[in-house]
């Protein structure tokens, strides 16, 4: 399985294994025995990698000061060999949750003392939450037994197995927060606002040889990690970034420990906090056995954060705290401010800071009208960038990403209306990748797009007092829709709405004039009944699609040449900017192509093809020749039990080969499918032609819906037998039919069995070709899968954009095609012809009168 199938099966089985406890807690104990798996796997690889066997790992323990020592040293953590999560596995029956609860306690004795900030305590959360997996130590045992089984088969022994890993333990955050309800924001902030954060961040960033990232509400982590992922890019070298974290929260404070971790970043580059953002102990840290010695002040140079929104906080004796004195103190009933000038004091003179804030910040009175002032005035604030609505779990109220800077070069503040650009996914609304570098591209050249984006001189904010409603400043709203009277009366096509449609008519000069025809009162009309037609076969149109093609000419062969022949070499955690680069520049002087669309297109096909290429680059070319078990879950003594129902290809997809190297078989499987579906289809059509009492026949069934083949059959042989006495039956007699549909079903039972065996054939002929694929046949099916959907898609955006211009001219046709005079009319014919029919009526007197009163009515008397 590929790192999403796995994850997908974990989540499922996880999902189900939960029972009633809720998502939010039993979080904490799937992630925490995945954790451990990951300790307990490194230390089995670092000792192998020092040239230990299994016998000698076999004899670890705690009674080997010295070992303990060695792997002390190295790791930070000791886990003896009876402790380790393969050696719980290999008990099998005798496995018991006492080996879990001893191996905790034990792990807890055997951190090294250099490591006790990111270690100690680290397992709490799930050592006292294994009484609550089941009423005694039996079933206890059983739900932990699942649990490790379950998780037993996420990679965890080489540096692409972190990506695995991270990929896993992020997705299993983000399902959990998904169906955590309102306590989701306590530990997750979704993954593309936290790469929209990461994104912009980066940018400012690049340069610099060595960073330092602070999020003072970590959560998870995996906001914190993304930053440092996308930041690390433009960095030479590994581990040149350093991750601080804080979180009040114990049992999510371990989650951020767990998950910097995990993602392979050095023990030394971590330095985390359990504690109160906003309480005074705040950084500079120290440790309480040498405060002057260990006295640090924190200064980054970038923090982001995803605070609680608009929470009590404790506000006595704060005006002259260091980070708030300069601004202003935030009300004690919403903290927001609090929090956004905590993280602004812990920036460097260059830093960089992202925080996610509810709307009510930019336009509310009072305290923080007076500090939104006071960040304005002393230049702090960069850009604000308004969120769809539903886009964090638990809840749906408007959010922003404010960014700040302790210095900035100008004056203005640039506001983003992102509020309309986003992908429904379930309940919640989802931030596209297009959305992403939309936003981020606009961002970084500081652009004034119509409807999205716009500078905000000091000035202006100063005259709307202070008030940053981004509504103010960006309208996004959409324009009401404009009818012209005349146009309503008379007909015609009002030439001011065909200049709505103004960017094509730039892109196509000649189009406008040999679409539409001018009548004398200045209205147009359309020139022709085949708008699609006319459109489609202009020249100016074929000069726009030959040049979009000509753009795109050698896009294929160049993809094939940098991600199917250069596999190997790909940098998948660049190639996508590189690859968006090239459609941007191939789509510079093509007009009315929406290059975030293309953007768009090339991200859904990436998602795929980075997925293959971490196989391929951390197992080798061979494994585009493997094929693997096609697990599912069936339900079997009423448990769901995972069996095999046949193979997959591990990289090439089973209808690929099909279709590139099994034509002829599958061809033929095709054909005979496609019969199936026509005699079910004609057995259908007798049925349907059979009278009322003909469907009483023995052939068809109780619910007269189908035909009982046993008693068809019977039917048929009867039938057959009285022919060969004489007996003649019309064509569309009863018997004629019988005959004819026990003939279908005849077949359609021996063609059933032929649709399976040559299934099965093709199922096992799928096998040994792709197993027995030659190095060009592996290229030329990668360069299929990957490359040919993506130069496909991007093939048809002109077709879009002709359709785009053709629903837009026939709209404003149909919009006037039937005049307030014609609609009259028909009325007026309508009312005349119920009047005839009205007077042709007879009936009691009291009827016939309410009748003649309607008659009159519609005379109009």
């Amino acid at each position: 399985m590929n790192k999403q199938q796995l994850a997908n099966k974990i989540w499922e089985s996880a999902n189900k294994m939960r029972s009633n406890i809720e998502a939010n807690e039993y979080k904490d104990y799937i992630l925490g025995f995945i954790f451990y798996k990951f300790l307990s796997d490194k230390e089995v690889q670092f000792l192998k990698e020092n040239n230990a066997t299994d016998e000698y790992i076999a004899q670890i323990s705690e009674t080997d000061p010295e070992t303990v020592a060695f792997i002390q040293e190295k790791l930070g953590y000791f886990i003896s060999y009876d402790n380790l999560f393969s050696t719980w596995l290999s008990l099998g029956n005798d496995f018991d949750v006492s080996n879990v609860r001893d191996a905790l306690s034990a792990f807890n004795r055997k951190i090294s003392d250099k490591h006790k900030k990111i270690f100690e305590g680290i397992f709490t959360t799930l050592e006292t939450g294994l009484s609550k997996l089941g009423n005694s130590p039996g079933s206890q045992t059983k739900a932990v037994n699942a649990l490790i089984h379950l998780i037993k088969d996420i990679p965890m022994d080489n540096r692409q197995d972190y990506d695995v890993l991270g990929f896993i333990y992020e997705y299993l955050i983000s399902m959990f927060a998904a169906n955590a309800g309102k306590k989701a924001g306590e530990f997750y902030t979704p993954h593309e606002v936290s790469l929209l954060m990461s994104e912009i961040v980066a940018e400012h960033l690049k340069g610099k040889k060595t960073i330092d990232i602070y999020d003072p509400t970590s959560g998870s982590g995996s906001l914190l990690i993304t930053i440092g992922r996308s930041a690390a890019k433009h960095i030479e070298g590994e581990n040149k970034v350093r991750y601080y974290a804080q979180e009040l929260k114990k049992n999510t404070y371990n989650l951020t420990r767990m998950n910097l971790v995990m993602r392979g970043i050095l023990p030394d580059n971590i330095v985390t906090r359990c504690g109160d953002t906003l309480d005074k102990k705040d950084w500079p840290y120290f440790e309480d056995n040498d405060p002057v010695g260990t006295y640090s002040p924190l200064y980054v140079d970038a923090v982001v954060s995803n605070p609680p929104y608009s929470q009590h906080w404790e506000t006595k004796d704060m005006e002259n705290d260091v980070r708030y004195k300069r601004f202003g103190v935030a009300p004690k009933t919403k903290a927001d401010y609090a929090f956004l000038l905590h993280d602004l004091y812990h920036l460097k003179p260059e830093g960089i800071m992202t925080i996610v804030l509810p709307h009510g910040v930019l336009f509310r009175g009072g305290e923080e009208g007076n500090i939104r002032r006071n960040l304005v005035e002393f230049n702090h604030i960069d850009a604000i960038i308004s969120l769809p609505s539903n886009i964090f779990f638990g809840t749906g109220i408007a959010t922003i990403v404010m960014v700040l800077k302790q210095k900035r070069a100008n004056d203005d503040v640039l506001i983003i209306d992102a509020s309309k650009g986003f992908v429904k996914e379930g309940k919640n609304n989802k931030l596209r990748a297009s959305d992403i570098k939309r936003i981020v591209d606009t961002y970084v050249s500081r652009a004034t797009v119509p409807k999205f984006s716009r500078a905000v001189s000091r000035e202006e904010i100063r005259e709307n007092a202070y008030n940053l409603n981004i509504p103010r400043y960006v309208d996004s709203s959409n324009e009401a829709e404009h009818w012209d009277l005349y146009a309503l009366m008379y007909g015609g096509i009002p030439a001011s709405e065909v200049a709505g449609l103004s960017t094509f008519w730039d892109a196509f000069p000649s189009l406008r004039s040999d679409l539409f025809s001018a009548g004398s009162n200045g209205y147009l009309s359309l020139a022709t009944d085949d708008v699609r037609g006319l459109i489609s076969s202009h020249a100016d149109v074929c000069r726009f699609t030959d040049g979009f093609t000509a753009a795109f000419s050698d896009f294929g062969t160049c993809l094939r040449a940098e991600l199917v022949d250069a596999w190997a070499s790909v940098n998948t955690a660049n190639v996508e900017a590189v690859l968006s680069g090239d459609i941007f520049s191939r789509l510079s002087c093509v007009p009315l192509i929406d290059t975030y669309a293309a953007y768009q297109i090339l991200d859904d096909c990436w998602q795929r093809v980075a997925v293959d290429l971490g196989i391929l680059q951390s197992e080798g070319f061979a494994a585009a020749r493997k094929v693997v078990p096609n697990m599912v879950l069936k339900k079997k003594e009423g448990k769901d039990v995972e069996v095999q129902d046949g193979w997959l290809g591990y990289v090439l997809p089973f209808e690929l080969v099909q279709e590139t190297l099994l034509k002829e078989d599958m061809a033929l499987l095709s054909r005979k499918e496609e019969r199936l579906s026509v005699i079910s289809s004609e057995v259908a059509d007798v049925l349907s032609s059979l009278s009322e009492e003909e469907l009483e026949s023995e052939a068809v069934n109780k619910a007269k819906d189908a035909f009982a083949a046993a008693a068809a059959a019977k039917e048929a042989k009867q039938i057959r037998a009285e022919m060969k006495r004489g007996a003649v039956f019309d064509a569309d007699s009863l018997e004629q039919k019988l005959l004819t549909v026990n003939a279908l079903l005849d077949e359609e039972k021996g063609l059933k069995k032929q649709v399976k065996a040559d299934a099965a054939h093709l199922h096992e002929l799928t096998i040994q070709t792709i197993e027995q694929l030659s190095d060009a046949e592996v290229l030329d099916l990668l360069e299929r899968k990957w490359i040919l959907p993506l130069t496909s898609a991007l093939s048809k955006m002109p077709e879009d954009v002709v359709s785009d211009l053709t629903s837009g001219v026939k709209y404003l046709s149909e919009k006037y095609a039937v005049t307030f005079s014609e609609t009259e009319e028909s009325i007026h014919e309508a009312e005349c012809s119920l009047s005839v029919l009205i007077g042709e009526l007879e009936g009691a007197e009291s009827d016939m009168a309410g009748l003649m009163k309607l008659k009159s009515l519609l005379a109009g008397e």
